[in-house]
């Protein structure tokens, strides 16, 4: 699964100022990333603001990705949700052009315990087209997927392939990396972390400020991935201040507004998100003139 070493971005969808999906915005948003060196691609996850398209937006969205990214890098589609029945007919109805992997988050809402987490994923697993990222990020879903049952599910399904990790847990990441089977990877769900993650072995990250810094961040996940670590602090400290400002006044809200400012793609967001506000907007327009001038 080297396809999924490195750096993941999970891309943001670009809307026009009517709320619309801005496909000519999600064309450039897609080459100004494999042009910056990503590794791959995530379409739809929750940074694309998956939960506020429908059904057919969903379906428009993923095949143009496809059809623009034209197999340049590996590509991840972001299926999930709080209903294992209608996650398992999304996955069945997938057209899986192009796609090379599933990353689905653990349901949120419900609250489920270990051994439903379980049976949702082995569900997911014993139905899907495609291997399987697990995705754990408590502060959305409001439960955990623990180290036991990440491994678990290694163990019993070898279709699920590795872990998107935003827990901010080490000792769970610890727990991972010792007990995990050969092969399983586990990627840093979160930006500010992905260095000393990679130290106790992840392989990469999938990133939010990769959207707007791909080749900085990129550039820095490669030497991790080398094992420099200490080369690596130097940009991994300049990216600071950056990323703090991506998730001050929501997400993906913050990164959006570094792409408008890029000449990306407009800023726009969809309720219940909201731009962020005049005085984080201003800071994040001056933070990324300074890094990318």
């Amino acid at each position: 699964m080297n396809k999924f070493y490195g750096t993941g971005v999970a891309m943001v969808t670009p809307f026009h100022a009517d709320g619309q999906v801005d496909y000519e915005g999600l064309k450039n948003l897609i080459n100004y990333l494999i042009d910056g060196g990503v590794e791959y691609l995530v379409s739809l996850g929750t940074t694309g603001e998956s939960a506020t398209l429908n059904s057919e937006e969903k379906k428009k969205a993923f095949a143009f990705t496809a059809e623009v990214v034209k197999g340049r890098v590996a590509l991840v589609a972001g299926i999930g949700g709080n209903n294992t029945h209608e996650v398992i007919e999304q996955l069945k109805k997938f057209d899986t052009t192009g796609y090379d992997a599933i990353l689905s988050a653990s349901p949120s809402y419900n609250k489920p315990n270990q051994e439903g987490i379980y049976q949702h994923y082995k569900a997911l697993a014993e139905n899907t087209p495609l291997p399987i990222i697990l995705y754990n990020v408590p502060g959305r879903t409001a439960s955990n997927i623990t180290a036991e049952t990440t491994v678990r599910l290694a163990n019993d399904f070898k279709n699920i392939i590795g872990i998107k990790e935003a827990s901010g847990n080490f000792d769970q990441f610890n727990q991972i990396m010792r007990d995990k089977p050969e092969g399983f990877l586990l990627i840093s769900g979160d930006d500010p972390v992905a260095l000393p993650m990679m130290a106790l072995g992840a392989v990469g990250v999938i990133s939010v400020i990769g959207n707007a810094l791909p080749r900085q961040l990129s550039d820095m996940i490669r030497i991790c991935l080398k094992g420099d670590f200490k080369a690596a602090q130097k940009p991994h400290y300049q990216l600071i201040d950056f990323t703090k400002l991506m998730f001050i006044d929501g997400s993906p809200a913050g990164v959006k507004t570094a792409l408008k400012q890029l000449g990306i793609c407009d800023n726009t967001v969809r309720l219940p998100l909201v731009q962020v506000n005049n005085h984080i907007a201003e800071q994040i327009i001056k933070e990324t003139q300074k890094i990318v001038q």
